[in-house]
C-alpha cells in the first residue's frame, strides 16, 4: 500500500467516525449530471460586468474558484473602489435538493494531504458554479470603497455576470509582487492586469494596516505543505508567508463585513462568524510577562496585537511558537445568529464588529446560507430562513466545522507520523501547545510536528518549552508520542 492510499484510508475512516459523509450521494451526483451548462438567469437583477478585468488568485491546483476581484483606478483622494465577485452557487443548488441535503450534512469541504472531500459535486464546484478561467458566470458582487486611511466607505451588493480573465496562483503572484519572479503568464496575457494587481495589493495593504491599528492579531502561519514524490510522502514543511494570500484575505474580510452590514440595513438576519473574548486571557498575560511585557487585566485586542507585533520583530525565530500558543488560548470560532437590530458580538482576532462568512459558497455551507439571504434581499423577497432555523443551522455548522477540523488534524498527524517514524528515540526541543484533562500536547519546529507528551507532563502549561524524546508513533491512528527528557 502506498503512502497516499494509506492516508486516504485514514481520511475516509476519520470522516465516518466524526459524522461526516466521505462520498457524494448518488442522488446528488445525478442532480449535478442533469445540469448541462452554467446557469445564466437569476431572480435578482443582474448587471453585465464582463468588461471589467476580473481575476482569480487561489492555490496552484484549485479549480473550485469562489471569488474574483477587480479594482477601479485610484482617485485623487487616495481612495480605491474594490469589487469582489462571489460565485452564485444558490442558482444551481435549490434548498432541500439532494445536493443541498448533502452539503448541509458536512457543511464544508474537507482538505487532507491525500484526498479532498468536496462539499459539492465536482461538476458544480470545479466547473458550473466555479468562477472558472475564461468563462462567463453569475455572481454576487460586493463593491466597496477603500479610503486612503484603510477605512471602508460607500458599499453595495448586487448580482452580476462576470468573466475571469486570468486564473492566477498565490505563489506566482507573491513572487512577482515581491520582485522575486516574473509576472505570471496568465496575467501577462491580459493587457492591464499587472496594474490591476498592483492596485489591489495597495488597497489590501491599506485595509490590513487599518485592521491592525484597531487590534487585528497577526500570527505566524500554521499551514503545512505535504510533499509527495508520486504516491510516497517525502516531507512535511511549514508554508511560508505569502503576500498574494494576504491580499485576498484582506479583500475578503472587508467583503464579509460589507455583506453583514448590507443584511442588517435591510432588516435581514445573518449568520455571524465570531471569536469571543479569549477563554484564557490570564495565561496569555503570563506569556507576555515571561517576555518582559505587561498586558491589561481585561482582554484587549489592541494591546495583544501590539505585543505580538513586538515579539515578531524581537524574536522572529520563535514567533511561530508564540503564535500557536496564543491561538490555542484564544479559543475556537463559532457561528451565531445576528437578528436585525441587535448589536453583533464581533470577531476578537480580526478586530471587526461585523463579520460573516459569504465568500466561499462552493466550500462552506454558511456562505451558501448567507448567499440565499442576500439574494432574497436583492430580489425583494422575505428572508428564506426563520430565526430559530438559523440558530439550529449555526449550531450545526459549528459542530460540523469542528468535526472537519478534527479530520484534517488527524490525517495531518498520520502524515507526520509516516515521515517521523524512522526517528524514534531522537531528542527534540518542543513547546507546549495544549494542556487539559485530555492530555498535554507539544509541537516540534523541525520538522513541524505535534504530538502528545505521555510522560513528564506534570506542571506544564501552554507556551512552556520542554526537551522531549520521540517514543512511539501509530500512523493509522495519527498518534505521535513524546516523553520529557528531563523527567
Amino acid at each position: 500500500m502506498t503512502d497516499r492510499e494509506r492516508l486516504r484510508g485514514v481520511a475516509v475512516a476519520a470522516m465516518r467516525e466524526h459524522g461526516l459523509e466521505p462520498e457524494i450521494p448518488p442522488d446528488a451526483e445525478s442532480q449535478a449530471d442533469r445540469l448541462r451548462a452554467a446557469p445564466r438567469t437569476a431572480d435578482e437583477p443582474i448587471r453585465d460586468l464582463r468588461d471589467r478585468l476580473w481575476c482569480s488568485i487561489d492555490n496552484d491546483d484549485s479549480r473550485d474558484l469562489d471569488q474574483l476581484s477587480v479594482a477601479g483606478p485610484p482617485q485623487p483622494d487616495g481612495s480605491v473602489a474594490l469589487l469582489v465577485a462571489i460565485a452564485d452557487v444558490d442558482v444551481a443548488v435549490p434548498p432541500a435538493s439532494p445536493i443541498d441535503r448533502h452539503a448541509a450534512v458536512n457543511t464544508t469541504s474537507v482538505y487532507t494531504p491525500a484526498i479532498i472531500f468536496p462539499m459539492l459535486p465536482e461538476r458544480l464546484s470545479t466547473d458550473l458554479t466555479s468562477l472558472a478561467d475564461r468563462q462567463d458566470r453569475l455572481s454576487i458582487v460586493v463593491e466597496y470603497v477603500v479610503a486612503a486611511d484603510g477605512s471602508v466607505g460607500r458599499s453595495d451588493v448586487y448580482g452580476a455576470l462576470v468573466h475571469n480573465y486570468a486564473k492566477l496562483a498565490y505563489n506566482g503572484v507573491d513572487e512577482w509582487l515581491a520582485g522575486r519572479g516574473p509576472l505570471p503568464a496568465a496575467a501577462a496575457a491580459t493587457r492591464g492586469m499587472d496594474e490591476q494587481l498592483r492596485i489591489q495589493d495597495g488597497a489590501a495593504q491599506l485595509l490590513d494596516r487599518r485592521r491592525h491599528e484597531h487590534g487585528a492579531l497577526e500570527f505566524a502561519t500554521e499551514e503545512i505543505d505535504h510533499v509527495f514524490d508520486g504516491d510516497t510522502l517525502r516531507e512535511v514543511r511549514p508554508r511560508a508567508p505569502n503576500r498574494a494570500k494576504s491580499l485576498i484575505e484582506n479583500l475578503m474580510i472587508a467583503a464579509n463585513g460589507v455583506t453583514a452590514r448590507f443584511l442588517d440595513a435591510r432588516r435581514f438576519p445573518s449568520l455571524r462568524r465570531v471569536v469571543r473574548s479569549p477563554e484564557r486571557w490570564e495565561r496569555i498575560r503570563a506569556l507576555a510577562a515571561a517576555a518582559g511585557e505587561t498586558l491589561p487585566a481585561s482582554p484587549d485586542a489592541i494591546a495583544l496585537s501590539a505585543f505580538l507585533a513586538g515579539r515578531r520583530r524581537a524574536q522572529p525565530d520563535t514567533f511561530a511558537d508564540l503564535s500557536r500558543a496564543v491561538i490555542r488560548l484564544l479559543g475556537p470560532g463559532e457561528y451565531v445568529v445576528d437578528p436585525p437590530g441587535v448589536e453583533p458580538p464581533g470577531h476578537f482576532g480580526l478586530a471587526v464588529r461585523d463579520y460573516t462568512h459569504s465568500t466561499a459558497p462552493n466550500r462552506r455551507y454558511p456562505d451558501l446560507i448567507t448567499q440565499r439571504l442576500l439574494k432574497a434581499a436583492l430580489a425583494g423577497r422575505r428572508a428564506p430562513y426563520a430565526i430559530d432555523e438559523l440558530e439550529r443551522l449555526a449550531a450545526h455548522c459549528t459542530r460540523q466545522e469542528d468535526a472537519a477540523n478534527k479530520v484534517e488534524r488527524q490525517v495531518r498527524k498520520s502524515a507526520a507520523a509516516l515521515v517521523i517514524a524512522p526517528r524514534i528515540g531522537e531528542r527534540f526541543e518542543a513547546i507546549v501547545t495544549g494542556a487539559s484533562p485530555k492530555g498535554t500536547f507539544v509541537r516540534v519546529a523541525q520538522p513541524p510536528i505535534e504530538g502528545k507528551l505521555v510522560a513528564g507532563e506534570k506542571g506544564l502549561d501552554v507556551g512552556d518549552r520542554v526537551a522531549v524524546r520521540l517514543s512511539h508513533v501509530d500512523v493509522d491512528r495519527g498518534f505521535i508520542d513524546f516523553v520529557s527528557v528531563t523527567m
